[in-house]
C-alpha cells in the first residue's frame, strides 16, 4: 500500500486516532461552509468566528510541518507566550472567509496524516518532535492535533449555535496528549506547598493518577492506590474543563463531576492547579 493512504496512515497511530482527526476536520469544515457571517463573536473569546477559524487553519498547518520533522518555533510553552504567538501569526495572515479556511483546515489535517504515513515508511516514526508544548512522540502530537481541533471546533459550533463534534470516543483519544500536557501547564504558584494524590476517572472510560509534591507534578496513566481524592467526571465535561471551556464549579453543581476519598474537599482545587494553554 502506498504511504499516505488512509489505511496506512491510521495503522501507524493508536486505533481510531487517524480517523478521528480526519472526521473532526471534516466536521469543522462543514460548520464553516454553512456559515453566512464570519464576523460573529466567539463566546468567551476576543476572536471572531473568522479569526478563530484562521487560527485553526494555521495551527493545522503548523502541526503538519512538525509531523514532517520541520522545526517551527512557536512561543516557549507558557500560556502567555502561546497567546502572543497566536496573535502575531494572525496579524500576518489575512484570510477570514469561511470557504477557504474550511478547505485549509481539512487539507492540512490530511497533510499531517500523510506526514505520519511517510515517517512510517521511512523508519522515522519513533523520532521525538518539537512542539509548542515541548517534545512529543508522533502519537502524542496526533492526539494534540485532535485536542486542539476539538477545542476550537467547540468554539466555532457555539458561535454558530450548532451542535459540537466532541464525543466520548474522541475525548479518549485526547488523553495521551492531556496526560503529557498536564505536567507542562501546571501552575507553579498554585501547586507550591501542595502534597496531594488524585485519581481521575472518566465515566465509562479511562482512569489516571496525578500526584503533587510541593510543586512537583507527576502524571501516571494508571489510577493511584489510596489516593487522597478520586474525581469522576463525565468525559465531554472533562475535556471542556481541561481546555478552559467549562466552569468546574458549575459542572459539579450539575452532577457532572463527583468526588470521594479521604480528602474529597480537594476536588474543587484540582482544576485551579493548571493553566489551559
Amino acid at each position: 500500500m502506498e504511504p499516505g493512504t488512509r489505511q496506512d496512515t491510521e495503522s501507524t497511530l493508536p486505533e481510531g486516532l487517524g480517523q478521528a482527526i480526519r472526521e473532526t476536520a471534516g466536521d469543522i469544515a462543514a460548520l464553516l461552509r454553512a456559515a453566512a457571517d464570519t464576523t460573529v463573536p466567539v463566546p468567551g473569546s476576543q476572536w471572531t468566528l473568522g479569526e478563530a477559524a484562521a487560527h485553526l487553519a494555521q495551527a493545522n498547518e503548523l502541526m503538519a510541518d512538525l509531523a514532517a520533522g520541520f522545526e517551527r518555533p512557536y512561543g516557549d510553552g507558557t500560556p502567555q507566550s502561546l497567546a502572543e504567538a497566536n496573535e502575531r501569526a494572525l496579524a500576518v495572515f489575512g484570510e477570514r472567509d469561511a470557504q477557504p479556511l474550511a478547505t485549509m483546515i481539512e487539507e492540512q489535517a490530511g497533510v499531517f496524516l500523510d506526514a505520519v504515513a511517510r515517517s512510517a515508511a521511512d523508519g522515522t516514526a519513533d523520532r521525538t518532535l518539537g512542539t509548542p508544548l515541548g517534545p512529543m512522540d508522533q502519537a502524542v502530537l496526533a492526539s494534540y492535533l485532535l485536542t486542539h481541533m476539538l477545542g476550537h471546533g467547540y468554539d466555532l459550533a457555539r458561535a454558530l449555535g450548532r451542535p459540537h463534534m466532541i464525543n466520548r470516543v474522541r475525548v479518549g483519544l485526547c488523553l495521551p496528549f492531556l496526560l503529557v500536557a498536564m505536567e507542562r501547564v501546571a501552575d507553579a504558584a498554585a501547586t507550591a506547598g501542595l502534597t496531594a494524590r488524585y485519581t481521575l476517572r472518566l465515566r465509562g472510560g479511562s482512569a489516571f493518577g496525578v500526584t503533587f509534591n510541593d510543586g512537583a507534578v507527576d502524571v501516571t496513566p494508571e489510577p493511584l492506590n489510596r489516593p487522597d481524592c478520586t474525581i469522576l467526571t463525565e468525559p465531554i465535561t472533562f475535556l471542556l474543563m481541561a481546555l478552559g471551556r467549562r466552569d468546574p464549579l458549575r459542572a459539579m453543581a450539575r452532577g457532572q463531576v463527583l468526588a470521594w476519598g479521604r480528602k474529597p474537599w480537594l476536588a474543587p482545587r484540582f482544576p485551579t492547579l493548571f493553566t489551559a494553554p
